[in-house]
């Protein structure tokens, strides 16, 4: 009798300590949260604002006039409605670029993980090592590459470095050896599939939530992209939303903020971060477990 009262008390312990771990975890996640919507809370709120408004008011909620589709309608078209040129020009860097960098990662990812070839161990390593060299180190090498064959202030200027992903090949040859079974590509080579066919129609398939991963990485990475294009484009013509909103935010600091800029630099950047948002909730769908399973009888 004694020993079961005792083991009830142990098992009470048990569940106070439990509930007290949960409790703190609990706390713990919701500061984490709070800590990283707070800066996109104040940016909702301060695109809601005049450019005075923004220095007077308090800057964790709305003022009295409510001022966003103002705030809209003059971001889009100050300068001849050069914020949709920048727009265009950031998309179409971030969609050339992730989709060529998570082809070229799932590909190498694939072939390393898959294939046995002489120095496969070498060049992995070469490539794992890379990803600790910061992009910095790499600015002037990639400046100076890319003068020498005309292509400094052009578009490919920022695509083409954003091509290299040493994460995603990593990430995708990692993904590969676990997510593509050998059975299954060998019982694609006995039905007389080749090797690019195998890839493309079975590889693949089953990579497609790695690749949206990779996609996903550089999409973001080319999207807030802003020390190369400085580097790399001189005319406003070809800037991303990066430097573009950059531009105004030091005429604004130039002027004092007696131009409107303030507010157009805020609301460009509550709208720059819409296409991201929209990008991860259509995409996450590809992230599915199991795609693989039944596939192969054991």
């Amino acid at each position: 009798m004694a020993v079961r009262m005792k083991m009830s008390v142990d098992q009470e312990k048990r569940h106070q300590q439990n509930w007290i771990l949960q409790g703190l975890t609990m706390v713990c996640l919701v500061l984490f949260l709070v800590y990283f919507l707070l800066p996109f809370f104040w940016l909702i709120v301060s695109a809601t604002k005049t450019n005075p408004e923004l220095f007077s008011s308090f800057g964790l909620w709305f003022a009295p006039n409510f001022n966003l589709f103002n705030n809209l309608s003059d971001l889009f078209t100050n300068d001849g409605g050069v914020f949709l040129n920048w727009l265009w020009n950031t998309t179409y860097y971030a969609v050339c670029s992730a989709v060529g960098a998570s082809l070229i990662a799932t590909i190498a990812g694939y072939t390393f993980a898959k294939f046995q070839f002489p120095g496969r161990n070498v060049v992995f390593a070469i490539i794992l090592g890379s990803i600790m060299v910061p992009g910095t180190a790499l600015a002037i090498p990639t400046y100076l590459l890319l003068s020498k064959i005309g292509l400094i202030n052009t578009p490919l200027a920022v695509i083409l470095p954003s091509l290299v992903s040493p994460f995603g090949v990593f990430l995708m040859r990692m993904y590969s050896e676990q997510a593509v079974p050998n059975e299954l590509l060998d019982a694609g080579r006995v039905d007389g599939a080749g090797e690019i066919r195998i890839f493309w129609s079975v590889a693949l398939r089953i990579l497609a939530p790695g690749f949206v991963t990779v996609l996903l990485f550089s999409f973001v990475a080319t999207w807030n992209n802003y020390f190369l294009p400085l580097l790399l484009l001189s005319n406003p013509s070809y800037y991303p939303l990066t430097l573009g909103l950059a531009s105004w935010n030091a005429q604004a600091s130039a002027n004092g903020g007696a131009q409107l800029l303030y507010t157009l630099v805020i609301t460009g950047s509550l709208v720059s971060i819409i296409p991201l948002i929209v990008g991860f909730l259509f995409l996450q769908r590809y992230w599915q477990g199991g795609l693989t399973f039944g596939s192969v009888k054991s």
